[in-house]
């Protein structure tokens, strides 16, 4: 088989995540359950196994890589593109408390607008900035490889969306990624935007599928 496969991790847990308070481009640890996390992650995902490790330059993410480094010996390049949306002011706050200051907009957000978060950055933007990353890294992955890209759960979303073609109103269709799951992107003839997805929010190893449309 050929074609190449996306793996978008999401981060392992924070003590922000915990507590619902927006993080953006803080720069918010692992806490010890997310450190936990990433490492039973990174047992799993070393049986792809991974062609190249790429992930967002915030410390969630590249701690998470870290143990699948280890495991496979290969280096975690880092790019800010892969960070998760920018926030603005809603940043370092709960989400109580952004309904409360600014409620109408949250609220819009949520529901899949394509207003700027706290001022700062629309979904299509993180889409943006998304796609070029992960495209450049593809031309350091070989035919039939695994680029696996640790991120967050917002911007995998947003690029989720992009790859698959979907409208930006329907990118609220794609449910979240737990703390450390992934989904999985594979480049196919068949799709008229070059991939499709295979597994989503997953926490296991793929299972070939018997009797779909091949």
């Amino acid at each position: 088989m050929n074609q190449r496969r996306i793996v978008l991790v999401r981060h392992g847990r924070t003590a922000w995540n915990a507590i619902n308070r927006f993080q953006g481009h803080q720069d918010v640890p692992l806490d010890d359950v997310g450190l936990e996390q990433a490492e039973h992650a990174a047992r799993l995902l070393a049986g792809f196994p991974p062609s190249r490790i790429v992930a967002s330059d915030l410390s969630r993410a590249r701690l998470t890589a870290e143990p699948l480094a280890r495991i496979t010996g290969l280096p975690v390049h880092t790019d800010a593109r892969l960070r998760e949306t920018h926030g603005g002011v809603w940043e370092g706050r709960l989400d109580t408390e952004i309904l409360a200051a600014d409620g109408e907009a949250f609220a819009a957000w949520r529901a899949g607008s394509d207003l700027a978060a706290g001022g700062a950055e629309t979904r299509s933007q993180v889409a943006d900035r998304m796609e070029a990353g992960l495209t450049e890294a593809l031309t350091e992955t070989p035919a039939g490889g695994v680029l696996v890209a640790v991120t967050h759960g917002g911007a995998a979303r947003a690029v989720l969306g992009r790859f698959l073609g979907l409208p930006l109103a329907a990118w609220g269709a794609l449910g979240g990624l737990a703390n450390c799951n992934w989904s999985v992107l594979e480049e196919t003839p068949a799709s008229p935007f070059g991939w499709r997805l295979t597994e989503h929010n997953a926490g296991s190893l793929p299972e070939p599928v018997i009797g779909d449309d091949r």
